[in-house]
C-alpha cells in the first residue's frame, strides 16, 4: 500500500466491475467509503460516472448516517469500507435496527489469509460476528465466481426486502496485500 492507500495495480478482475454494475443498475446515486484498495475499481467508477456521487468519508461510522440519510431522501446509498473499520461503526448500527432503515455495505476483509499485519488479524476474526450481533445480515463471497451472486442477493434484500445487509468480500479474494517496495 502507498501513502494514498491503493496497492500495485494488477488487471481488475471481472468481479470487481460486477459489484459496479449491480450499484449502477440497483440506482445507486450515493456511494459512500473510506479508501481502500479492495474497493478502489468500484470507487474509481462511481466518480466517473455523473450519476453516482463517490462520498470520501474520514471514519466508517459517518458512512452508516450517510446512507440512512440518503434513504431520507429518497435515494439508495451503499458503504464500502474495510473490516477493520467495521469496529467504529457498532454504535451507529443502532441507527439501522432503531429506525427500520434498508442497508448495503459492502466490507473487504483483512487479517486473514496471508495476513502481514498483525494489527488487522483482532478486528479480522470479530467482524462477522460484530456485524451480526447488531442484527445486520452477513453474506460472504470468498471466490470470484460468487461475487455477483451474493452481492446481487444482498443488494435485492436491503432495497427490495427492507433488510440491513453487509456482503464481506474475503481476503483471499482481494488478493494479497504488501506495501510498496515490500518484496
Amino acid at each position: 500500500m502507498n501513502s494514498s492507500g491503493t496497492t500495485s495495480t494488477e488487471a481488475q478482475p471481472a468481479w470487481r466491475e460486477a459489484i459496479f454494475s449491480i450499484l449502477k443498475e440497483g440506482g445507486v446515486r450515493q456511494v459512500a467509503y473510506v479508501p481502500d484498495a479492495g474497493h478502489s475499481h468500484v470507487i474509481n467508477r462511481v466518480h466517473a460516472d455523473p450519476d453516482m456521487r463517490g462520498i470520501v468519508l474520514t471514519t466508517e461510522e459517518e458512512g452508516v448516517a450517510t446512507v440512512c440519510g440518503a434513504w431520507l431522501g429518497g435515494q439508495r446509498a451503499a458503504l464500502l469500507m474495510q473490516s477493520s473499520g467495521v469496529g467504529n461503526c457498532i454504535n451507529m448500527f443502532s441507527l439501522i435496527s432503531n429506525c427500520r432503515f434498508p442497508f448495503f455495505a459492502i466490507v473487504t476483509m483483512r487479517g486473514e489469509w496471508a495476513e502481514f499485519n498483525q494489527w488487522q488479524s483482532p478486528m479480522g476474526k470479530a467482524t462477522q460476528a460484530a456485524i451480526e450481533l447488531m442484527g445486520i445480515t452477513v453474506l460472504r463471497a470468498d471466490r470470484p465466481e460468487e461475487v455477483e451472486s451474493t452481492v446481487s442477493a444482498g443488494f435485492d434484500a436491503a432495497f427490495e426486502g427492507g433488510e440491513s445487509v453487509v456482503v464481506l468480500l474475503g481476503q483471499r479474494l482481494i488478493g494479497k496485500k504488501k506495501w510498496e517496495g515490500q518484496k
